[in-house]
């Protein structure tokens, strides 16, 4: 692999910027006082939901649709609603995937799952809760005035979350597994499509709901979802990387498991050096995809080196 650009300092301080702020959206999201419709917020599965979403991670999804938004002129405010109503929908995802009937992890961000910290039905109400929020959160006027933006929003996050993105993907993880009895060996490509529903759904979502909260033309959103689509490859590669290569201490979860467990991956199917140059080609596919957007998307760039370097 060629050696890549150091990450910008501007781009780390963007993307802690954005990080604060989401945090601080997600906080008084999930306050105690009852929102509109509610009648009360049981102290517990609130405690659940926020221990699930609050206190860690890069915010990278809340990052890559607000920089996605910049680029098309939306204003900040608004798609930081978007980016906490989507992180909303990926803490409950990570609830969820902890779970023993799933992937059975005890450590997520350093710190106890969700199942962990409380029990394993309190985890599942707590994913339940926080997926619901996400929607009626992105519904809201505030995230933009026009209800038809909002619709196409509220309808691409439910097709990235359901059953041909997220959950479909998570499915097939599953059965590649062998958990139903039909254990099979999966090529390079039903891995790549694995991977694109369960983990690199969401992450296209992000940059095309930034595209989409700008009002960008159909060319550009194009351009957009392109680049989109191979970032979120390129997480999961990395991420199957550190799997192998990282520690948990600084990762914050466990390793090693994927093999264990007898996952698909690509690192699994092509070896180190096959994933890495897989890696390379699709960060030079995101890098292409942004063309047209000149140097205003140098943002975007960095963030797919991010995605590529990245340790933990």
């Amino acid at each position: 692999m060629a050696a890549m650009k150091a990450i910008p300092t501007d781009f780390s301080r963007r993307l802690a910027a954005v990080a604060v702020e989401t945090e601080t959206l997600l906080d008084r999201l999930l306050g105690d006082t009852p929102g509109t419709g509610e009648i009360t917020r049981p102290a517990r599965l609130l405690a659940a939901m926020r221990h699930a979403v609050l206190g860690g991670g890069k915010r990278l999804r809340p990052f890559l649709l607000v920089e996605t938004a910049t680029l098309f002129g939306a204003v900040r405010e608004r798609a930081l609603l978007a980016g906490a109503a989507l992180e909303c929908l990926h803490g409950y995802s990570l609830a969820h995937d902890d779970l023993p009937a799933m992937d059975d992890d005890d450590l997520r961000r350093g710190r106890p799952t969700v199942h962990k910290a409380y029990d394993e039905a309190t985890a599942i109400l707590a994913g339940d809760s926080l997926l619901t929020l996400a929607f009626e959160v992105m519904a809201r006027s505030e995230v933009h005035p026009d209800a038809g933006v909002r619709i196409m929003l509220v309808s691409e996050m439910a097709r990235a979350a359901g059953i041909g993105g997220m959950a479909g993907g998570q499915m097939l993880d599953l059965s590649a597994e062998g958990r139903f009895g039909d254990k099979r060996a999966l090529s390079e490509n039903d891995i790549m499509q694995l991977q694109a529903m369960k983990t690199g759904a969401l992450i296209r979502f992000a940059c095309r709901a930034g595209a989409i909260l700008g009002q960008a033309d159909t060319p550009s959103l194009e351009a957009i979802d392109h680049y989109g689509a191979a970032i979120g490859q390129a997480f999961q590669i990395a991420d199957d990387l550190l799997d192998v290569e990282g520690d948990a201490e600084s990762i914050g979860k466990a390793t090693a498991k994927d093999a264990a467990a007898g996952k698909a991956t690509l690192v699994a199917a092509l070896g180190l050096q096959g994933a890495r140059a897989k890696l390379a080609a699709l960060t030079a596919q995101a890098d292409a995809a942004l063309a047209p957007f000149a140097a205003k998307a140098d943002n975007l760039r960095a963030a797919a080196r991010f995605i590529i370097m990245r340790r933990s």
